[in-house]
């Protein structure tokens, strides 16, 4: 039995032109179903770095030493809930300051920057984390992959579960079309994984701003599968 694609207006075919990719072969038929979830991220990975410059890398680190020791203090009661808590690197180095005036010589000063990066589960943490990483000065900087799911693989199983069933409504509705019926699947393939997609970026337009906004996520999915046509 040879399967034909109906070039006719209609619902036919403008699916069959959605699925880019379906073929039809004697008794089977090849499609790809699509099935994505949106979520709000309740997780953060978050990095902030102080940085000092003085005549001396002694100098430098203590001034770097002092702003780490202060934000230990002021986050101490949130310790708890960061995850994979690190700030132990600290990184020294000399670099040339230019000239500010004509005749003036380059001059040479040392540079001491500290790390500080950790994850939290609770994003109404989020804000007063960074009110206190502004009062000290530290430097960061907010891009939506750093906002996370806690729970990415139940989301990624049900992108999956709704590609599978997208794949199976589609096989259904062509089959009715030709008076056929949609049979056992004869080989289904995963592509390309789950991979979050932003749909908005987190809201903060400068060093002084807080987070207004995180916005929503999304994880996709889909399924290369060929059908058995009966």
């Amino acid at each position: 039995m040879k399967i034909q694609r109906r070039s006719s207006p209609g619902l036919v075919a403008g699916l069959i032109l959605a699925l880019g990719a379906t073929s039809a072969l004697a008794g089977e038929l090849s499609l790809t179903g699509e099935g994505s979830v949106r979520y709000e991220p309740d997780s953060a990975n978050l990095q902030f770095t102080a940085n000092a410059e003085a005549a001396t890398t002694t100098e430098a680190a203590k001034q770097v030493h002092n702003t780490i020791a202060q934000w230990r203090q002021q986050t101490e009661k949130w310790r708890s809930q960061f995850q994979d808590y690190s700030d132990a690197r600290l990184s020294l180095y000399t670099r040339t300051r230019p000239p500010v005036e004509r005749n003036d010589e380059p001059k040479q000063v040392a540079v001491a920057n500290q790390t500080v990066s950790f994850s939290i589960q609770d994003l109404e943490l989020l804000n007063p984390i960074l009110e206190k990483a502004q009062s000290l000065g530290l430097e960061y900087h907010l891009s939506p992959n750093q906002f996370f799911h806690s729970n990415p693989h139940s989301l990624e199983q049900e992108a999956l579960r709704k590609a599978i069933a997208d794949a199976r409504r589609q096989c259904e509705f062509v089959a009715s079309q030709l008076n056929q019926k949609c049979g056992d699947v004869v080989t289904m393939t995963v592509n390309g994984g789950f991979r979050p997609m932003p749909l908005m970026m987190a809201e903060s337009r400068a060093a002084k701003d807080t987070v207004g906004s995180v916005g929503p996520q999304e994880i996709k999915a889909s399924v290369s599968a060929t059908f058995k046509l009966e």
